[in-house]
């Protein structure tokens, strides 16, 4: 029997699917927007991190390459994020957000990567529940 809230949002049009996909794009949003932006404005610091977290790797010669590139991709994930959650509820396309879940599942991937490279073990393993949101979030809205 359906509880008298999820009866309520039915009867407004709000289907338990349209509820997933919002919230996993809230999350996605949250969390690469967030990321982007202190990279962006704390540069100088983000790059020290780089520099250390990645000195005894083969990766130790490439930050000045591959920060930006990993800053352009969390901001864009976070921005297709937001802008396709917004056209998502306002009644639009799924595509955005669809865009925005499929580049967190390869930004997330990028910064396994490295997390392996540097052997920062424990640092991959938090990303793997990041990863499956990403996943299970694109996987809702493709279904």
């Amino acid at each position: 029997m359906e509880s008298s809230l999820m009866s309520w949002l039915m009867e407004m049009g709000v289907s338990a699917t349209f509820m997933v996909r919002v919230l996993f794009s809230l999350m996605i949003s949250i969390l690469f927007m967030q990321s982007g932006l202190d990279k962006i404005l704390n540069w100088k610091a983000e790059k020290d991190f780089y520099r250390e977290h990645f000195s005894k790797s083969i990766l130790k010669n490439t930050i000045p390459f591959l920060m930006p590139v990993i800053t352009i991709s969390e901001s864009m994930t976070g921005l297709l994020s937001v802008l396709g959650l917004i056209v998502y509820v306002s009644g639009g396309s799924t595509d955005l957000a669809i865009l925005g879940m499929l580049l967190a599942c390869l930004s997330i991937v990028q910064l396994f990567l490295g997390q392996r490279i540097a052997k920062d073990y424990a640092g991959a393993a938090t990303l793997v529940p990041y990863f499956l949101m990403a996943v299970a979030g694109l996987y809702v809205y493709i279904n």
